[in-house]
């Protein structure tokens, strides 16, 4: 017989605060290089690291804004300059 329990898997929570941090790092990332992919890539992970409840909230906040400032970035570029993508 049997006496002890399976033990509770907790990857999900694992899971979400990796994507919490990927969305920091593609976010700031964004800043300098690809936006028009990292900015959104860095905004879903945020997101859904969100949703399924990360120990790291701040830092899937972080990625949030990140990803917002990137396209952010992206546009004023846009305009300035008339193309989809900029250079220094």
């Amino acid at each position: 017989m049997h006496l002890t329990a399976p033990a509770a898997r907790r990857t999900g929570i694992h899971d979400a605060d990796g994507m919490a941090v990927a969305s920091f790092v593609l976010g700031l990332l964004g800043l300098l290089v690809f936006n028009v992919f990292l900015g959104p890539t860095a905004i879903v992970l945020a997101a859904l690291a969100l949703w399924r409840g990360t120990r790291r909230r701040g830092r899937a906040l972080l990625g949030l804004g990140l990803g917002v400032a990137d396209l952010l970035v992206l546009l004023a570029f846009m305009q300035a300059d008339g193309t989809i993508s900029w250079s220094f």
